[in-house]
């Protein structure tokens, strides 16, 4: 049997499959293991590449790798699908060696391993963000049983919770629908507590983190933003440039082009949700603050933002400014520098 050089791995949720090749892409063997087994297994195997889906427990087992001396490749799965032999045969046989055709690929695009410490912070953007959508779920589900007693409530959450003291005291409700008003009220609270906390952790990483702190110089990137931007993003050269960031969180248009002629449509939303609803409501934040000021008191960007307001609409312009930060993003990060309002006059083509 030739030397191992690259092994692709499918990570599955109760066992692992391993398909290794040689130094010609030639697969040698297949194994099924359990995690435990995994792990004894990479630790005798000489130093190679591994490949793997950036999918969940990936980051772990990547940093388990290079602690082994491998050299660790996490792919998109999207990158992976177009190479697996049969697209009617998902298996994880088919999918390993998918995996490992995919990141032999010399043009390939790699997802940075993710620290112990940057996994910790999303994890707290992670619960805030459910215990955020359970608390948009319990708000829905009190005001539509509500409606079945002739009760309208606004949709905002401070409407609601005005509320509720009075109809905990509004004898026209039958005394259980009171009663389970009690637990609910006690339940919306519970769940702002623990938002709350949570918000208080990522504004405490955002305050530690020179990242987060040189990110938040932009007009619309709070400490949420900032704070999950350095988190995710581990090193920002691993893109090109601003565009390919841009276009990893799904704010560029889909491309439908042909024999010369470009045709855009929406924009992909592929990529990172959470970071991309982020962007675009700190996207709102500065459009709101730009269409605020007087115009001989805008910055050049913000008059960018008025006039795309005017030419796009309002949902358009959102995503322009969003994919725009997204850009500036990468500038700071990718050159290590703070942000600057008034760089574009440096680069500023001139007039002879």
């Amino acid at each position: 049997m030739n030397q191992i050089t690259t092994v692709g791995v499918d990570l599955a949720k109760a066992v692992i499959v391993v398909c290794a090749a040689d130094g010609s892409g030639r697969a040698q063997f297949f194994k099924q293991l359990s995690f435990n087994g995994f792990s004894q297994w990479a630790a005798t195997v000489p130093p190679c590449t591994f490949g793997m889906e950036a999918c969940s427990s990936a980051h772990h087992w990547g940093r388990r790798l290079a602690a082994y001396g491998h050299t660790v490749r996490l792919i998109a799965a999207e990158f992976v699908k177009p190479f697996r032999k049969s697209q009617g045969a998902k298996n994880d046989r088919n999918d390993a060696q998918a995996i490992l055709t995919a990141v032999r690929q010399p043009d390939m695009r790699f997802v940075s391993v993710k620290s112990v410490d940057q996994q910790a912070v999303l994890a707290w953007h992670c619960m805030r963000k459910g215990w955020s959508d359970d608390r948009t779920a319990l708000i829905s589900r009190i005001r539509g049983l509500l409606a079945e007693f002739g009760v309208w409530l606004a949709q905002s959450p401070e409407a609601l919770k005005r509320g509720l003291p009075r109809l905990l005291e509004d004898e026209t409700l039958p005394s259980r629908m009171r009663a389970l008003l009690i637990v609910a009220q006690e339940e919306l609270r519970r769940l702002e507590g623990r938002i709350e906390h949570c918000e208080i952790e990522i504004r405490k990483h955002a305050e530690q983190s020179e990242d987060a702190q040189r990110i938040q110089a932009i007009v619309g990137v709070g400490a949420m933003t900032a704070s999950a931007v350095a988190a995710t993003v581990t090193r920002a050269r691993d893109f090109k440039n601003g565009r390919q960031m841009a276009a990893w969180l799904g704010l560029v248009p889909k491309q439908f082009s042909s024999g010369g002629k470009t045709s855009l449509g929406k924009i992909t939303k592929r990529g990172d949700t959470y970071l991309r609803g982020l962007l675009t409501g700190g996207a709102r934040s500065a459009l709101i603050a730009a269409l605020r000021k007087p115009p001989a008191k805008r910055t050049r960007l913000q008059h960018w933002m008025a006039e795309a307001r005017l030419r796009l609409g309002y949902y358009r312009t959102l995503v322009a400014i969003a994919n725009k930060h997204a850009r500036m993003i990468w500038a700071i990060l990718a050159k290590g520098e703070a942000y600057d309002p008034e760089a574009w006059q440096r680069h500023a083509p001139r007039i002879s």
